[in-house]
């Protein structure tokens, strides 16, 4: 087939330039990440070798056995408390995975909180109910701050669908949880999606149920106004382009609004290695990250 056939057949456009199949494709990570499976591999290896070696207390901030989060402590009393909101396209993932970033946070000075929270599946394809989960996890986490020897700062963290669910954080009216609009210190997104429009419109839909109030409501790139924490954006430059165009717009919106922003892409890392990136405190993401909470 030539360059031409091909594009006689694509098929009616859905987003921007791609028809239904591109989108599918741009929201599907392996299709970005043919060394997926062995970067899961090295991920569960170190996460289980964390675990076992490291210390740490588990908490409830509600009344389901999910909702609930693996605190660890830095060793210092009156640290700041670092947040991490996991991804898994919303349907996979828990907390005991994402164990060894707590080397990363405690060895930087800062106390680690991995929340766990339901699944798209489990919530009935309700987007809503993770986020009101993850919301009332921070709002818990940011009250007890000093029981848990913080110092009243807290940080958030997230990535993939996390960095989502941390984008909504960030946009919380913190009036409704008793808190003020300014609780949250600074938050790290990486490879996140920011406008949920065209993942409504790809074949994540099968297992989200979007809704036009959904998408409004739950769409960062739609409720700036209520950001006013610093925010560093950031993503993979062998992730698909649709991601990519995610945080770039979300970043370009963010400093045409007089928001405080750093962006920045991660030259030859797929979508899974940004987390690699995190773990790593002299890789782009985990220097980053640590600069914002020490205040650099």
């Amino acid at each position: 087939m030539t360059l031409a056939d091909a594009a006689q057949a694509k098929g009616p456009l859905v987003w921007l330039d791609m028809d239904q199949a591109a989108l599918d494709r741009a929201y599907d990570q392996t299709v970005w990440s043919p060394n997926q499976t062995l970067i899961a591999e090295r991920r569960a290896a170190t996460a289980t070798e964390a675990l076992a070696r490291l210390k740490s207390s588990r908490h409830a901030y509600g009344d389901s056995a999910i909702e609930a989060f693996d605190f660890y402590a830095c060793g210092v009393s009156g640290a700041p408390i670092v947040i991490f909101i996991h991804g898994g396209a919303w349907r996979n993932g828990k907390s005991e995975n994402f164990a060894h970033l707590a080397d990363t946070f405690t060895t930087g000075g800062a106390h680690l909180a991995v929340l766990d929270f339901t699944n798209i599946d489990e919530a009935g394809g309700r987007l809503e109910t993770m986020v009101e989960q993850v919301r009332r996890g921070t709002a818990f986490i940011a009250k007890k701050a000093h029981e848990l020897g913080g110092d009243g700062r807290i940080f958030l963290c997230g990535h993939s669908s996390g960095s989502h669910l941390s984008s909504c954080v960030v946009t919380t009216d913190w009036a409704e949880y008793d808190l003020p609009q300014s609780v949250i210190s600074g938050a790290i997104l990486m490879s996140g999606m920011y406008e949920l429009e065209p993942v409504r419109r790809s074949k994540r839909s099968t297992y989200v149920r979007f809704t036009d109030e959904t998408v409004e409501k739950l769409s960062a790139m739609r409720r700036m106004d209520r950001i006013l924490c610093p925010l560093i954006v950031t993503y993979g430059t062998c992730e698909s382009p649709e991601f990519q165009r995610q945080g770039h717009d979300f970043a370009q919106a963010l400093g045409k609004a007089g928001k405080q922003v750093t962006y920045f892409s991660v030259a030859g890392a797929n979508h899974f290695e940004m987390m690699e990136q995190l773990h790593n405190p002299y890789g782009f993401v985990g220097r980053a990250a640590l600069g914002m909470i020490a205040g650099r």
